[in-house]
């Protein structure tokens, strides 16, 4: 149950067993220039983040489960297996009878067991730019991401930390953060592109009072 079953490369979708978990996905799908960037934070196999449509800080850009699953194979109560968006379909627009596949994701296996799932699968980002930007309050930093959003820049992730649980991260991962409401910002694409979409939101943070922002080193995506 944890086999990846088939990957279109040309379509960017893939089949995979319940209990392939996102790492395993990943790891395999290295050398196609293809990821599935939905991450919960956690090794979780991709059946148990269709039961309860995990997210995870790429849902800024990428959304959660429920937008990038394009069919499930389910068994029912009664021993019936259904699939969701028709019999090894793949196809991302699919407007024909009821949306079973959302009705499914989420349900956390009320209303049926998951055995199969076909995802949605994205181009390797060239580079990976992160930043973090901490603020007098929390005003200037909620204020910052409202800002960034509404320039349309497509952010990859955006965290917001306040002052207490970045005491704690300091504690936990022995960390020297400055102890003030914090925002984490991802930026992926080409080195140029990144750069701009960084300088940008820099701008907007230091427009809203933040007070050192710190621009971390560009990362190959084939090295995570």
């Amino acid at each position: 149950m944890n086999n990846i079953l088939e990957v279109n490369v040309e379509d960017f979708d893939c089949w995979v067993d319940s209990g392939t978990t996102r790492k395993q996905l990943n790891n395999y799908l290295k050398d196609t220039g293809l990821w599935f960037p939905i991450d919960p934070g956690a090794d979780a196999c991709i059946g148990g983040m269709c039961s309860t449509s995990a997210s995870g800080t790429n849902a800024v850009r990428f959304g959660t489960m429920r937008e990038n699953v394009l069919n499930l194979e389910c068994v029912l109560a009664d021993g019936t297996v259904i699939n969701t968006a028709g019999l090894k379909a793949r196809s991302r627009k699919n407007v024909a009878g009821y949306n079973l596949t959302n009705l499914m994701i989420g349900s956390e296996g009320t209303l049926g067991v998951i055995t199969k799932v076909a995802l949605k699968l994205f181009p390797q980002p060239e580079t990976i730019l992160s930043a973090v930007a901490p603020f007098p309050d929390v005003a200037s930093a909620v204020q910052s991401t409202v800002e960034i959003m509404q320039t349309g820049l497509p952010i990859a992730r955006i965290e917001f930390l306040d002052e207490k649980s970045i005491q704690a991260n300091n504690i936990y991962n022995k960390m020297g953060l400055d102890e003030t409401p914090t925002l984490f910002l991802e930026f992926h694409g080409s080195k140029g592109t990144v750069d701009q979409q960084a300088e940008a939101a820099m701008e907007i943070c230091k427009e809203n009072q933040c007070k050192f922002p710190l621009l971390l080193q560009l990362v190959d995506q084939q090295c995570l």
